[in-house]
């Protein structure tokens, strides 16, 4: 009997043929990213966990047992490493869970630089998997911002379990062998994971798809920051909104707060002094903000805002200052006028 394609690409693999196995593990790229950074909360050490996890498995090829699933397999290795560096960083957050809203009247504060923020993801990378519709969370909802904020408030293990089982909808069993532990060690720390979910995620409509009115508003939106037009900013703004602009801790709670911030964002700037580009991080409609140099005119990267709605209005603005991210958004660096 002929051996099946597959069958032959492991033959080759475990005889040195690199190719073959990059022929085996590349169609689980894209979930496995996913994976890796659901968990640790950053695009950068999500990619640089799955390239460990593909020369892990070359390295152990041969412990592989053609019975299992190869993709099983691969998310076991991906979450061990996973783990493995929980261990030894600190979690990611967005600046609400780390300090108390600031003045708007105050200085900004410097950014933080250790690697302790939650980042951005693009849409463009995400897998097109379909994800059991049993799954306690749904694939749009489990990548945006506020679910993943409130993933990263679990210790590890639970993170890993409640992702596997509520996310994936992998059965206990199956969780177990990733792990390494019993199947009522898993139900016993999922139960506390989604305890803590359930108390610290609150859903929020990311609003993926612009609908008419939501289109209307992002056009008073981009008007609004290219024409500094604060007040037009602001009422586009629920009462509550939440203005974060990671990586300085400084986050503003309220209208009037931004308000105040935005008079002093938008003070003595030329008329389209900002720049914006329609992108989308973390299923969520995101803008690509440039801000204009005196010097040269041209518009340099400046932030990657990811918003959230509620009817219309924004209830989140997530400013990324963060430039050095745009080239996974396949975004330039750099606008002429």
């Amino acid at each position: 009997m002929t051996d099946s394609p597959a069958q032959q690409r492991f033959a080759a693999a475990r005889s040195g043929d690199k190719q073959a196995l990059n022929d085996l593990v590349e169609p689980y790229r894209a979930e496995l990213l996913v994976h890796c950074y659901r968990l640790l909360g950053s695009m950068q050490d999500a990619e640089d966990m799955v390239q460990e996890t593909f020369l892990r498995a070359w390295d152990r090829l041969d412990q592989f047992v053609g019975g299992q699933y190869f993709r099983a397999w691969l998310y076991k290795i991906a979450t061990n490493i996973c783990l493995d560096a929980l261990d030894k960083r600190s979690r990611r957050a967005l600046s609400t869970s780390i300090s108390p809203a600031s003045d708007p009247r105050s200085a900004i504060a410097p950014a933080i630089t250790d690697p302790i923020w939650l980042e951005p993801f693009p849409d463009e990378l995400l897998p097109d998997v379909a994800l059991s519709p049993e799954a306690r969370y749904m694939q749009r909802e489990s990548i945006t911002l506020a679910f993943l904020a409130a993933l990263q408030l679990l210790p590890p293990r639970q993170r890993v379990i409640l992702i596997l089982c509520d996310v994936l909808d992998w059965r206990a069993k199956e969780v177990a062998q990733v792990l390494d532990v019993t199947v009522a060690a898993v139900n016993g720390l999922l139960r506390r994971a989604r305890s803590t979910m359930n108390r610290s995620y609150h859903k929020k409509e990311p609003a993926v798809n612009a609908d008419n009115r939501i289109s209307a508003m992002l056009k008073r939106y981009v008007e609004a920051w290219e024409s500094g037009d604060v007040e037009g900013l602001i009422s586009l703004l629920t009462d509550k909104v939440v203005f974060t602009m990671p990586p300085s801790p400084t986050w503003f709670s309220g209208r009037e707060a931004v308000r105040v911030h935005a008079q002093s964002m938008f003070s003595q700037r030329k008329y389209r002094h900002w720049r914006l580009q329609p992108t989308q991080a973390n299923n969520q409609i995101a803008f690509a903000c440039y801000r204009r140099d005196e010097t040269d005119g041209l518009y340099y990267a400046h932030a990657l805002q990811v918003l959230t709605f509620d009817d219309a209005q924004i209830t989140d603005l997530h400013m990324f200052l963060i430039p050095p991210i745009f080239p996974y958004f396949g975004l330039p660096m750099t606008l002429s006028s």
